[in-house]
């Protein structure tokens, strides 16, 4: 058997890299400095020589002897001369008619109904005035420490046709309920039969609640009633 002859391993890597590659890395740091340095200062060199200068704003200070005198207040304005019209207006003129010819329905309250009617003044028990505000319908959320609470409640009427039909369901109305926890304003939400609609919301108008309690007293609030219409099962 034939000896080899083995020669010595190889370092790992080109000779000149293991030579020069500290000098190629000092030259690639020093070119990445200066061309990040280059960027860095051109940006912000761009934003100062954007800046605009802030507007001078002078004041002059004036001496009330430098004043001039105020403008007359009795002096009259200029008369405007205004030109009358040509022709007659024949829009608009009232022409009488006979009797016979007006119609009798009444369209416009006579004074009696107006004094009869209550106005948004009226006089309290001290002899103050107090002004009736119009309250309108409160928003979908209001907070309360206390829910209003049904103390009378009338079950609706069946409709006669869903009734002869054999139709149930569910309509779920939405109450406005006001400071006194009476019935306002009552909306369906939902409802799996429209048969159902109009005599669930005659049902809830007749609901009396307890108001809604906050810290400064009852507020007006929105509540959810499902009415449900089921046929009874003989």
């Amino acid at each position: 058997m034939s000896e080899l002859a083995w020669e010595s391993p190889k370092r790992y890597g080109a000779p000149e890299l293991e030579r020069f590659y500290q000098k190629y890395l000092l030259r690639g740091l020093s070119v990445a400095l200066i061309l990040h340095l280059f960027g860095v200062g051109t940006y912000w060199g761009v934003v100062y020589l954007g800046q605009e200068d802030e507007p001078i704003v002078t004041v002059r200070i004036m001496k009330y002897s430098e004043l001039g005198p105020p403008p007359s207040i009795t002096q009259s304005a200029p008369a405007i001369a205004v030109s009358a019209a040509a022709v007659k207006p024949s829009v608009g003129i009232p022409i009488p008619v006979p009797d016979a010819e007006v119609n009798p329905e009444q369209t416009i309250a006579t004074q009696q109904e107006l004094s009869a009617a209550v106005g948004p003044i009226t006089e309290g028990p001290g002899g103050e005035t107090v002004i009736q505000i119009e309250e309108g319908p409160p928003p979908d959320f209001v907070p309360f420490e206390k829910a209003p609470v049904a103390i009378k409640i009338v079950e609706p009427k069946y409709p006669e046709l869903a009734q002869r039909a054999g139709v149930e369901g569910t309509v779920w109305v939405k109450i406005w309920v006001d400071k006194e926890g009476k019935p306002r304003k009552a909306l369906v939400l939902k409802s799996t039969a429209e048969l159902f609609n109009q005599a669930a919301v005659d049902a809830a108008m007749k609901w009396v609640f307890t108001p809604a309690l906050m810290r400064n007293g009852p507020v007006s609030v929105w509540v959810s009633i499902p009415f449900k219409f089921m046929l009874s099962k003989k």
